[in-house]
Order: structure tokens, then C-alpha cells, then sequence
């Protein structure tokens, strides 16, 4: 009897109906010959016991079963005594074999997948490869294994048939199914499972993945291996493409990929993010599992299937990445997008280890590394277009007020989001550097390599560390550059003052660019900016101040009124307008704005103050002090304070 597949058991939702009757009290053949011819009909009747067993006509599928297994062991018992020989030589029961193949046939001509169904297929299987071991007999055994391969192959066609149709039908769970259910989580495909345990596979329950094993054993173990596995294989792979289709992705060509909008290429690329890591990090080992349960006697199956099906969904994904990588859509702001992508793909080689076989592993890890160092590559070439773009902005109209020029908010700005990639740009870098060192590549002036080399710096500044410098003092010379388009010099160093502070602001602190800059550059932009403040003081305030020098006041002892009276007059019509001016200046960072008033305050008003108090009174009261003495000091006070505010109508105190 087989003990490998149990007659009785039901592992597919069935239950086995038998027709099974009780057997009848048939006379035996040793009860009709004569009692002196006992042992000879003893010996007919070992002889005749199947046929015997076949003519009964209560005789079920149990019964012939039995028969049937007592000959396959006869057969086995024999071929383990003549090991020698090809073949054994051997009495077939024809009419019981008949009345197998018959009860097999009806059964066949309207099958059930159940677990008897596949003991017969089996049986069918087993008997067919033991007839063609049997040495040549008469043609009747020809035409009996002929008829067992026929139903054997149409039983396969069956199962084959339900092969799929558990594949394809049996992910999909009924909604209904789970009405009214709480807290009960249905996975519809392999894409929506939140965690993998042992028996979570992509949105099979555990009864349909033991059918699928019980089905796909008896098809390899009938010789049907091929046709297993091209509809495993089949389903599985429209699975993946079905499931990648409701994520939204699609199998785009690189012609596509170039001719599309950036709008909708970064909306692909969003996608293609999504099915990337929920792939390699979620559904390629779900699969794993499945292909290992399903093919559970066949591991090199289970892995070479896996490999197959898995191999071409990543290389559709890469085939996706590496169009991207060599799109011309290459403007600084498309980096990061290119980093996600980057950073996706550095991430997956780690999360798919262990998954494949070391052939198709080394391949897949090569395949994923190329487009992510095409990438990589591509990222550099924006980082640098950052480099042109400050080179090409060549405006010829200064920024009003001398405010932070767009440039600059738009450099440290992308800096300082870029350097939130810090790692990852790091790493490109350093793998660019590499690459061009050990293949002695020559690259534009801009490149990483020529800087890197140039510059000599000590180690602790790598490669998008220097990279990160070029840029800062592009920058410094541009805004220098354009510091010269102002006429007046207090307004050219107003303009320095405000971009400086703001370049420091955006490194200020833990960030990643100070981090990278260090602490030197960051102390040397400081004093940059107190140079800057003091120039502003001395080309703007030092004029001012010279109208209340003692100077020249006093002749002989005695104060010079009309030379009192000019200074007066002076200071009025200078200071009115350095206000005028200086309050449509703009400054908006708040601590700079009070650090220039503080320091305005500190020098101007008392020195005011002081030639105030110590010469009006050489003006005679009434109209002619009120016509010299235009300000108070606490009127000087209030128009510091409305500098740089860009509002130029002076404001007195009431």
C-alpha cells in the first residue's frame, strides 16, 4: 500500500464520498474442485485471486485499489531480486489492470480535486513506469500501457488546469467572506501584506499553498515538470505585473522615460520608489517562501522558478532607473530625485541578500550597482550645474536696498537641503573619485577629481566637502562681483553684510554644512562680516561725524558763529539724507538690523549730543536756533531707528 498520500485524508475543502458496499460471500474458486484436487486448486486460486477480485461486481475502487497495490509490490519485490537485469520478467493481470484503468476513467471523465483523485493519478503514474520496466511480453500490454498513458495525461490536463485556476483565482479573497468580520486584515495581492511570518505568502491562505504542493508533486513526479512550472511561473509573473500596475507603475521604454515632462517623470519616478522597496524588501522574500512551499521536494525547482519570475520584475525596474539616469532632464533642482532613487537602490542589495542562488545573486547585485552608479554619476553632473549657474548669473541690475540677492537664497537653500543627503552625497562622491582615479579619466575643471587633487587638503576633507567649498566661493566671488554694481559704498558693503549673515545663518548651528565647512571657515565669514560693518560705518557715519569736529570753531579763543552755523547746517542737510537714503535700505535679519543701529546709535548721537550742549549756545535764542538746531538728540535716535526698514519718510518723536 502507499503511505505517502493517504486514501482518506482531504487537505482541499472536500469530502470524500465513497461508493464502498459491503463484499459479498462469493464462493471461492478452492470450493468448487474435488477434495484430491485440493492442492492444486489452492495454486489456481493464488493465480486467479485479481481476476477473481475484478469479475466480482460488488468489487469498489478500495478493493482494486488494494489489488493493485499488491501487484506494485510484487513487481518491487521481484526487481529487488533480479537487480542485475534491466528488467523483470513477470505475470500482469490484465483484467484487473482492465478494471483499474476503467474505475480510473470514470472517475477521470469527471474529476474533483480531492485527495483520491490524486492517489489514483499516482497510482496511474506509479503503474505505467513499472509496465514499461517489465521485460517485452505480448502486445496487449503495449495497448494497456498506451490506455494508462492516455488517462494518465488527461488526469494531468486536469490538474494542470486546477494548477492555475489556484494560482490565479485563490489570491483574490471574496470580500464577502470577511463581512462583519473585526479587526480581520484580507490580503488581495502580494503588494498589501504589512509583515511576513510563516505562513503569510503573497495572498494565499495555508490550505490553498498545501493544494498547490500536493498538486505540483504529482505533476513533476508523472513526468509533467516542464508544464508545472511554465504555469507557475505564468502566474506568478502576471501576479507581479498586476500587482506593479495598481501601484501605478508601468514598464515605460527609454524613449518614453526621455520624452516625458518633468512633472510626470517625477511623479514615475515617485512611483517606481514605492515598487522598488516594496519588492526587494517585502514581496521577493514572500515569494521565496511561496516557491519553497509549493516545490517543497524540488528545492533547485523552487529556487531556479523564484530567480526567473523575481529576476525579470527587478530588471524591468532597473531598465526603469538606468532611463532616468540617462535622461537629459539633468538641472540642479532634479538631484534629489535622483538621490531617492540612488539611496532605494543602495538599500535594496542589502535587503535581497540570501534571497537567489550566488549565480543569479552576483548578477542581480552587478545589474543593481551599474544603475546606481549611472545615477550616482548623473547626480554629480547636477550637483555641478550648480556651479553654472552661479557662473551664468551675470545681471547687470543690483538687488534694490541692497537685500539678499535671489541667488543667494536660492545656493544655500539647495545647499542646505542637499546637505540632508549628506551620506549619500558623500558616498557618490567617493565612489565617483574612485572610479575616475583607478581609471586615470580626464574631467571638466569643475570635476571632484581635479579639486580634490589640487586643493591638497588634509584628509578630513572629503571629496563633497571640497566639492561644497568650490561652491561657497563661487558664490562669495559673485556676490562681490555684484557688490561693485552699487554706486553708493555704504549700500555696497549694506549688500555684503546682508548676504554674509544670511549665508551664516543658514550654517549656523548643527548643521550639516557647518559640519562640512568646520569651524575655521565659519570664523573667518564672522570677521568677514565685521569688516564689512565697519567699512559701512567709516564710509558712511566718519563724513557725518567730521561736521561736529571742534575744528576750525574756535578763533582766538572765540567760537566762529558762521563756521558754527555751516557745521550745523551741514550735519542737518547730511543726516537728512543719509536717512532719506539709508531708510529704504533693507536689512532683514532682525539681530543685524539692531547690531547696525546699536552701533550707529553708540558713535553718532553722543558726539551730537556733546557738540549740542557745548555750542548752541553761541546761537541766538528763538528763530535762529530753531533754524540750526534742526534735531534733538532723541530725534537723531528715532531716525537710526527707522533705518533699513524701507521706509524713507523720517519719523520724529512726538
Amino acid at each position: 500500500m502507499e503511505t505517502n498520500l493517504p486514501e482518506k485524508s482531504n487537505n482541499f475543502g472536500h469530502k470524500e464520498g465513497t461508493d464502498a458496499k459491503p463484499a459479498s460471500d462469493t464462493e471461492s474458486l478452492g470450493e468448487k474442485i474435488n477434495e484430491e484436487d485440493e492442492a492444486k486448486g489452492k495454486k489456481i486460486e493464488e493465480e486467479h485471486t485479481h481476476s477473481e477480485a475484478v469479475s466480482d461486481p460488488h468489487c469498489d475502487l478500495h478493493e482494486v485499489f488494494e489489488a493493485v497495490d499488491e501487484f506494485l509490490s510484487t513487481l518491487s519485490d521481484k526487481k529487488d531480486d533480479d537487480k542485475e537485469n534491466d528488467t523483470v520478467s513477470v505475470d500482469i493481470p490484465h483484467e484487473l489492470l482492465e478494471k483499474f484503468l476503467d474505475l480510473v476513467e470514470a472517475k477521470v471523465s469527471k474529476p474533483e480535486v480531492e485527495s483520491s483523485f490524486l492517489v489514483v493519478v499516482h497510482r496511474v503514474s506509479k503503474l505505467t513506469k513499472c509496465l514499461r520496466e517489465l521485460k517485452p511480453d505480448e502486445s496487449r500490454r503495449s495497448l494497456l500501457i498506451n490506455r494508462m498513458e492516455g488517462i494518465h495525461e488527461r488526469a494531468i490536463s486536469f490538474l494542470e488546469e486546477e494548477f492555475q485556476l489556484l494560482l490565479e483565482d485563490s489570491r483574490i479573497i471574496d470580500d464577502s467572506n470577511v463581512k462583519g468580520k473585526q479587526d480581520q486584515q484580507v490580503q488581495v495581492d502580494l503588494f498589501e501584506s504589512t509583515g511576513h511570518h510563516e505562513t503569510d505568502f503573497p495572498g494565499y491562505p495555508d490550505e490553498v499553498v498545501a493544494s498547490l504542493n500536493k498538486v505540483a508533486k504529482e505533476m513533476i513526479s508523472g513526468g509533467y515538470e516542464s508544464e508545472c512550472c511554465q504555469v507557475y511561473a505564468v502566474a506568478r509573473s502576471n501576479a507581479f505585473e498586476e500587482s506593479l500596475q495598481k501601484l501605478g507603475f508601468e514598464n515605460h521604454s527609454i524613449d518614453d522615460v526621455h520624452k516625458m515632462q518633468w512633472e510626470a517623470l517625477e511623479r514615475e519616478i515617485a512611483t517606481w520608489i514605492e515598487a522598488f522597496k516594496q519588492c526587494t524588501t517585502v514581496s521577493f522574500s514572500g515569494e521565496k517562501a511561496l516557491a519553497d512551499l509549493v516545490f517543497s521536494d524540488h528545492p533547485s525547482l523552487a529556487s531556479g522558478l523564484f530567480s526567473n519570475i523575481t529576476r525579470g520584475v527587478l530588471i524591468q525596474l532597473l531598465n526603469f532607473a538606468e532611463a532616468v539616469a540617462m535622461t537629459k532632464q539633468r538641472s540642479a533642482e532634479k538631484l534629489f530625485k535622483f538621490l531617492d532613487m540612488y539611496e532605494t537602490l543602495r538599500d535594496a542589495v542589502p535587503a535581497m541578500e540570501g534571497l537567489f542562488e550566488n549565480e543569479w545573486e552576483n548578477e542581480l547585485k552587478t545589474e543593481t550597482t551599474t544603475a546606481r552608479y549611472r545615477l550616482g554619476e548623473a547626480a554629480i553632473l547636477m550637483f555641478a550645474d550648480l556651479e553654472n549657474s552661479i557662473k551664468a548669473d551675470t545681471g547687470k541690475t543690483p538687488v534694490p536696498g541692497g537685500a539678499v540677492h535671489p541667488l543667494t537664497r536660492y545656493t544655500m537653500n539647495y545647499l542646505k537641503y542637499a546637505c540632508e543627503y549628506k551620506g549619500t552625497l558623500e558616498q557618490v562622491f567617493r565612489e565617483q573619485y574612485r572610479f575616475e582615479r583607478a581609471d586615470s579619466m580626464s574631467r571638466p575643471s569643475h570635476d571632484i577629481t581635479q579639486s580634490f587633487d589640487d586643493q591638497n587638503e588634509s584628509e578630513s576633507h572629503t571629496p563633497f566637502s571640497l566639492q561644497l567649498m568650490r561652491v561657497m566661493e563661487l558664490l562669495d566671488s559673485s556676490l562681490e562681483t555684484k557688490a561693485k554694481l552699487y554706486k553708493d559704498v555704504g549700500l555696497s558693503n549694506i549688500f555684503m553684510m546682508n548676504n554674509g549673515r544670511y549665508i551664516l545663518q543658514k550654517t549656523k548651528g548643527p548643521t550639516e554644512i557647518h559640519d562640512l565647512m568646520g569651524d575655521t571657515w565659519s570664523r573667518k565669514r564672522s570677521s568677514n562680516l565685521r569688516q564689512y560693518h565697519k567699512n559701512y560705518q567709516r564710509e558712511t557715519w566718519s563724513k557725518l561725524l567730521g561736521c561736529l569736529s571742534h575744528e576750525g570753531l574756535n578763533v582766538n579763543g572765540k567760537v566762529v558763529r558762521p563756521v558754527l552755523k555751516e557745521r550745523f547746517k551741514s550735519f542737518n542737510q547730511m543726516f537728512d539724507e543719509i536717512h532719506k537714503t539709508q531708510s529704504t535700505w533693507v536689512v532683514s535679519d532682525e539681530q543685524l538690523q539692531s547690531e547696525l543701529r546699536v552701533s550707529i546709535s553708540a558713535v553718532v548721537i553722543p558726539a551730537y549730543r556733546s557738540f549740542l550742549g557745548r555750542f548752541s549756545q553761541y546761537l541766538h535764542d528763538g528763530r535762529q536756533t530753531e533754524k540750526y538746531v534742526k534735531y534733538q538728540p532723541e530725534d537723531i535716535e528715532t531716525s537710526i531707528d527707522n533705518l533699513f526698514d524701507g521706509n524713507p519718510t523720517p519719523r520724529r518723536r512726538p
